[in-house]
């Protein structure tokens, strides 16, 4: 007994020692992930203030730096040594030389001169047409020589900066129409149209005694071949969202003037393939003296509008052949041929079985129906279009059109709106959207749909904190490079911006028919491609996963190049995704004059997936560059 107590005692002794050891390393364990997390939530201090300062003084753009390093208050994590990601990236180039001045314009899969290439029937020219592996170009697209901040909104609504985009022949051309015109350094936009004399605003005002624009049933609208987007950009105030587009045509550069004024838009044509929309997008489609021959091709084109009309949406035409007992001589054409042309037109509304609401001096509009119960008993009567079998209604990236009817998702009784009815603006926003509480959306339910708004409501409050203009007017033209269900957006709505939403083409599953229920707008896209949009036409993009979706699809070095071409000087980028995709991402960014920083998850440092914000500097082309020996 007496031998057993020293030993019992020493053994006291060590398990005292144990416990005060394991206390303590857990303590200070502890106490640096406390002290980690405070530290790499400081703010981006030197890249905010890059931003914040941009102004649209170029004699102050001299003395911005096109060094891509950035030094901050903020600890920047440095990965470089310890991550060596294997991603598919075959060029070696560290810096990026800036393109001719030639290519200032540049819009690679809408190329007029490899568009020449293709057929021009049915305008398949005009089409998107990409250029082959051999045909990317490794090289910066210059701003102009004189580029400055596009003004911000609502100022933009009605000005752009002349050296931005300088192209005149619209004021010109259309100089009677009052679409646009020059006054000294800038253009003015007096909201005028081919077919509303007295402005998009009093135009709007004559399309809301027709159907009700104000009540929140319309939110999302179409505009095909929209001009410069006026009618789009006065629906704005009317808390209703277009999507506007139109060709790249000899009314050069329309649809950049409508994304330099703050207003979405995409360069499009209805030619032979779908648009790239979900079935059962729009509340509303519109087409103003649009040129597209509503009445040819078996009514194709007004099929195609039919299947991204939502149930109970409206198709709004005026000009040719509206009205044409009084406009006939103006027009310069027959009473017979346009008296042809709108019976053929009327022909094919009620094929589709659309109701004609009402024809007013130059409106005329037409309403879908809520589901397909009479349209499918109405095939004894008319033959064609028959109803599409088998097909994906939300089929539209690289998808021909088809001359058969969209069906609409069944119903039990005929008062019934097939897919569901949706919310009135504003509560639309964050209700259970339609696909969703339907089931249709595998994997996606109405709990997951609530918590996904609640992520993105913490996120952006953490970008708000490391971007602080996020919030403020900086920013207009926002692009999600992979939506998701749209919680970026969504987060976003009461703030003066816009998203254009993208579903990473063939997505699973896709999600962008969620997007249009929940009252956003968006588009599907190939990012191993570029984007049917002009150069510099975004002020922030959000890149959450893309990298990780695309690293073996592509090089992602011409993703990086084709995000630079769209980003406007001092332009805002959001990356989220693992640490060794971005190091690589950071690694090309620093050769294409962008200043960026790694910083942890918005939970703290051991979450994997990381953040990196980058800030393009403002450098622009010289005026002689492409002057050759």
């Amino acid at each position: 007994m007496a031998n057993g107590s020293p030993k019992h005692h020493h053994q006291l002794e060590a398990k005292r020692k144990r416990l005060t050891w394991i206390v303590g390393v857990s303590g200070l364990c502890v106490l640096f992930y406390v002290l980690g997390a405070w530290q790499h939530s400081a703010p981006l201090t030197n890249l905010t203030q890059s931003i914040t300062k941009a102004d649209c003084d170029v004699s102050n753009r001299a003395a911005v730096s096109s060094n891509p390093s950035t030094s901050s208050s903020s600890v920047a994590l440095d990965f470089d040594s310890h991550h060596q990601s294997q991603i598919n990236n075959t060029t070696s180039v560290n810096e990026f030389p800036p393109c001719d001045m030639s290519f200032s314009e540049y819009t690679p899969c809408q190329d007029t001169q490899r568009g020449r290439k293709f057929d021009r029937n049915m305008l398949k020219y005009r089409e998107r047409h990409c250029p082959t592996k051999d045909e990317l170009l490794l090289c910066l697209i210059p701003a102009p020589p004189k580029y400055k901040t596009p003004f911000k909104w609502p100022q933009s609504r009605d000005y752009a900066w002349y050296d931005n985009i300088p192209h005149k022949e619209l004021s010109i051309e259309k100089a009677v129409q009052n679409w646009i015109q020059v006054e000294g350094d800038r253009f003015r936009f007096p909201g005028g149209g081919t077919m509303f004399p007295r402005g998009a605003d009093a135009y709007i005002d004559d399309i809301n005694e027709l159907i009700p624009l104000t009540d929140g049933s319309i939110r999302t609208a179409i505009d095909t071949g929209c001009g410069v987007a006026s009618w789009g950009a006065y629906l704005l105030k009317r808390d209703i969202i277009s999507m506007s587009f139109a060709p790249r045509d000899t009314h050069e550069a329309q649809v950049w003037f409508a994304l330099e004024r703050g207003v979405p838009g995409m360069i499009g044509i209805m030619a032979s393939q779908r648009l790239p929309y979900p079935a059962r997008a729009f509340d509303m489609a519109h087409c103003s003296r649009c040129l597209i021959p509503w009445h040819k091709y078996d009514g194709m084109y007004l099929i195609e509008v039919d299947r991204v009309l939502r149930p109970g949406g409206y198709w709004i035409l005026s000009g040719p052949p509206i009205h044409w007992k009084k406009h006939w001589r103006g027009w310069e054409r027959t009473q017979e041929d346009l008296k042809q042309e709108q019976d053929a037109i009327e022909d094919v509304a009620k094929r589709l079985c659309w109701k004609k609401v009402v024809e007013k001096d130059d409106l005329s509009v037409w309403q879908k129906p809520l589901n397909h119960i009479d349209c499918i008993a109405s095939r004894k009567t008319y033959k064609t279009p028959h109803i599409c079998k088998s097909d994906n209604p939300d089929a539209g990236w690289y998808k021909e059109m088809e001359v058969c009817i969209t069906p609409l998702p069944e119903v039990s009784s005929s008062d019934e709106v097939a897919g569901g009815a949706v919310e009135k603006w504003p509560a639309r926003a964050f209700a259970i959207p339609p696909r969703i509480r339907s089931g249709s959306i595998p994997g996606i339910t109405a709990e997951k749909f609530k918590e996904d708004n609640n992520l993105w409501k913490d996120r952006v409050t953490n970008y708000k904190h490391i971007i602080s203009p996020l919030t403020k007017g900086r920013y207009r033209n926002i692009m999600d490079m992979n939506a998701q269900l749209g919680g970026f957006a969504a987060a976003l709505a009461k703030y003066p911006v816009w998203v254009m939403n993208v579903v990473p083409a063939n997505s699973n599953p896709d999600t962008l028919g969620v997007i249009y229920e929940r009252g956003f707008i968006g588009t599907y896209q190939d990012w191993c491609e570029a984007v049917s949009t002009y150069p510099r036409t975004y002020d922030l993009i959000h890149a959450g996963g893309v990298f990780s979706i695309y690293q073996d699809r592509c090089d992602i070095t011409h993703i990086l190049l084709e995000m630079d071409r769209i980003l406007r000087p001092e332009g805002t980028v959001i990356f989220r995704d693992t640490v060794e995709v971005l190091v690589k991402i950071q690694t090309i960014t620093n050769g294409m004059r962008w200043k960026s920083q790694i910083m942890d998850h918005e939970s703290g440092p051991f979450n994997p997936e990381k953040i990196l914000v980058a800030v393009k500097t403002y450098w622009t082309g010289e005026k002689k560059q492409k002057q050759k020996e």
